[in-house]
């Protein structure tokens, strides 16, 4: 059941709360919705699902019907304790905690999950990142966030939205933006536009262990500190112009230009060449 705008601020009332700006919270008051972000999460009998931010358990609702097991993180903790009584006895697991500073492993154990979650946008980037970086178990996500946000996730190397954010993805992970949302289905109406983002994780990284996730991400930190400067610039220092050519990157290039594996070309050249020293 998905309360509509009416009945959601009556609910909220009810329990003595009310929509919070410093946690973000946009509830999802649209039926429609609710029900295409379950069928896009491709979740079934058997499945493990975590939800991030429940709110009123609208979302949870829905993905319980799909026969997955759900375990519904909430860190408001009014919140937490309506989902208690709303959702716990639909078989849903409640958890209140900050999801970034959750200790994800012992919530997970060894099973394989798919995340799915409505993220404000202080929260969106650094959040996915963190999963990807620490938590295996999280095999899939779908992430209803920001537009601009959702972009960076998925950009391609080339576009505007190309970004450091983008290459971590791409380092973990394969993502696409799969759908729009329309401001008119949260309450409080946000001012911003949100898209659906699909995130799976691959079988294994896309640059090979010889080069390390903090040199890789240290030198492509660099490289879009200064995004408009060609790399011989942004990298002076960190990259000479024997090691572009050891990696077959073009010392005029900018960084937007360059997709995972060339970083990883380039971490490899300078831990080759003596000059990077």
């Amino acid at each position: 059941m998905t309360l509509s705008r009416a009945e959601t601020s009556e609910r909220l009332a009810a329990h003595g709360l009310a929509p919070r700006r410093s946690l973000g919270q946009n509830f999802v008051v649209d039926a429609n919705t609710v029900r295409r972000i379950a069928r896009l999460a491709a979740v079934g009998d058997g499945d493990h699902v975590v939800e991030i931010g429940a709110g009123l358990g609208a979302l949870t609702r829905a993905l319980l019907e799909t026969g997955a097991t759900v375990t519904a993180v909430e860190i408001d903790r009014g919140l937490a304790a309506v989902l208690n009584v709303e959702v716990a006895p639909l078989g849903a697991t409640v958890v209140h905690a900050d999801a970034l500073k959750m200790d994800w492993p012992m919530l997970l154990g060894d099973k394989r999950w798919t995340l799915v979650a409505n993220l404000p946008y202080n929260v969106a980037t650094p959040l996915v990142c963190d999963l990807l970086d620490q938590v295996p178990q999280i095999e899939r996500m779908l992430v209803m966030v920001q537009r601009e946000v959702a972009e960076r996730l998925a950009a391609a190397p080339g576009s505007a939205a190309y970004g450091a954010v983008s290459v971590k993805v791409a380092y973990w992970a394969t993502a696409a933006v799969v759908g729009k949302v329309p401001a008119t289905v949260f309450l409080p109406r946000p001012n911003v536009e949100s898209a659906l983002v699909a995130i799976t994780r691959r079988a294994g990284a896309a640059v090979a262990d010889d080069v390390t996730p903090t040199e890789l991400f240290a030198l492509v930190r660099a490289g879009f500190g200064q995004r408009r400067k060609m790399l011989r610039r942004s990298l002076a220092g960190l990259v000479t112009i024997e090691q572009f050519a050891d990696a077959d990157v073009r010392p005029e290039a900018r960084a937007e230009e360059l997709d995972v594996v060339a970083w990883g070309r380039l971490c490899r050249a300078r831990r080759r060449s003596p000059l990077a020293r």
